[in-house]
Formats: C-alpha cells, structure tokens, sequence
C-alpha cells in the first residue's frame, strides 16, 4: 500500500506541475516514477518544469544530479539521498539559463534491521597497519570513481539483475562482525556459485576494476550522470577499465575474493555519490 502511495504521489507531482508521463520521455521506459522512495538510502523523483529546452544542471548536497527529460521544457531529477539523512525538507539546488532556483523534496524515515557475521580471517575485523595503509588507498580510488559524472544518460533507470538468484542480504543491515560494529551494507548480497556470469544491468563503460582488500575482486560500471554500479568479491573479471558495455553483457564471474563467508555477489549502487539501495532499481524495494 505505501509503494503505490509514492507511485501515485509522484504521478500527482508530475501532473501538477504540467510533466505529465515522466517515464515515456525519449525512450526511458514506463514506470520511472517508482523508483520514487525519499528515505536515508533512497531515491528522490523531483519534477522541474524549466520553461526551456536546454536541460537544467540539479546540484544535492554539492554533486551534481541525474536529469532526465520528461517532454517539452520538463524534466525529472533522480536524486540519491545518503543513508545519513535524517527526516527532513531537503533542497535541490537547480539551474537554468533563467538562473538558480531551489526545489525542496521531504525524506521520511526508514529503520533497517541488523546483522551479525562471524569472520574467521581476524584481520578482515581488526586490520593492521599495513592493511590500513593498503585500506585507505583502496578507498580513495573507489571514492574517485564513485565521484565521476560523465553527461551521457543511462540506456535504462529500470535495471535488470546482474545475476539471477536468492538475495541474502539487504542494503542498509547495521552489520556486526565478531560482535564489532561496523558501516552499514551498501548493496545486495546474491547468493549463487562461484562461476555464475554477471551481468550488466544497464549499457555504461567500465572505470575502475582491482583487488581490493575487503572487496576483492572489483568492477566499477558508470552507467551515465553519477549512476555507477560496482560489483565484488568476483572470481574473475573478464573486463578492463575503458571498455563500452552492453546492457546484459557479462563483466565477470561470481566468487569468493575479500570479506566474505561464502561465494556470492555484492552489488551496490551509486547515485551523485550516495550509495542506495540496489532493490529499488530492479523493483524489488520492501519499506
């Protein structure tokens, strides 16, 4: 019930403003406004009526935004909204040729449940120096391609799996491991085998692939306009930093490789710089 609250609620804005179907806009398939879900970790759908051909720049929290067409002079911003959010009137900042004018968008509140892992490797819980020294680096470069905004549009906001099987662990647990605080999940755990094919949900270009300490094996898609996909703990990767992907071709093949229990795939989501959750992509969202 509250899903197709937001459906419609989105619908409404939209048609107040003049927008009309937002999803059926050059090409984007219907169904765009469900990705509506304004909570910490969620997706906000902002209807801009600009008054002008030329696609306005949407700025949030200081990164740039993804904007998409919705028929003449009107547009729809896809904003990511970090897990930190609290509830609360957030600003869109928008400019157009006419200047800057702010867009305000409510986030509500959203409780995620925890979960305790037991690791066995102990320094996966408790690094040491060198492992540190390793970890920040590592961490700095993946931050760098989270932060990449290249102007093409995504070829689909309506993903397809990567892999096709049970999900084991929701985005946003409050995880523990060995009884330890940690940050919250940023994606979706698949459980399926070593050696199952991944692929890509949307066409983008591979920017980042490597072996990272908790990620393992690691690829890094940028799908268009600050939304970029990374896969982990892959058994192999079969692409380079570069090359063009087709939506669902494969990029890599499911394993163990970093901070894991067992064989799966992490896959998480980033939009202008807030990672999300991955289930609202693929129509899989539980509030």
């Amino acid at each position: 019930m509250k899903r197709w609250f937001l459906v419609l609620a989105i619908r409404a804005a939209c048609a107040l403003s003049g927008l009309g179907a937002p999803a059926a806009a050059l090409g984007f398939e219907q169904g765009v406004e469900t990705l509506h879900h304004p909570v910490p970790g969620g997706v906000a759908v902002v209807a801009i009526d600009s008054g002008d051909s030329v696609a306005p720049t949407a700025t949030y929290r200081d990164r740039q935004v993804l904007v998409i067409p919705a028929g003449q002079n009107r547009w729809l911003a896809i904003v990511g909204i970090p897990l930190d959010t609290p509830p609360s009137t957030q600003v869109l900042k928008v400019r157009t040729r006419e200047g800057l004018r702010p867009f305000s968008f409510a986030v509500a509140d959203r409780k995620y449940r925890e979960q305790h892992i037991t690791i066995k490797n102990q320094r996966q819980v408790n690094p040491n120096e060198d492992d540190l020294k390793r970890i920040r680096s590592e961490m700095d470069t993946q931050n760098a391609a989270y932060r990449q905004f290249s102007p093409e549009q995504p070829s689909n906001l309506l993903f397809d799996k990567p892999v096709q099987g049970p999900l084991s662990s929701p985005f946003g647990l409050k995880r523990f491991f060995n009884g330890q605080s940690r940050a919250p999940h940023s994606g979706l755990d698949f459980a399926v085998p070593t050696g199952t094919p991944i692929r890509a949900p949307a066409a983008g270009r591979v920017i980042l692939t490597g072996n990272y300490f908790f990620n393992g094996n690691t690829v890094f898609v940028d799908h268009g306009q600050g939304l970029i996909s990374m896969f982990c703990h892959l058994s192999v990767i079969d692409v380079s930093p570069g090359d063009t992907l087709a939506r669902g071709q494969i990029l890599g093949k499911v394993g163990a490789t970093g901070r894991v229990t067992g064989a799966h795939l992490h896959w998480n989501v980033s939009l202008n710089d807030a990672r999300i959750d991955p289930a609202i992509f693929i129509g899989s969202y539980k509030p």
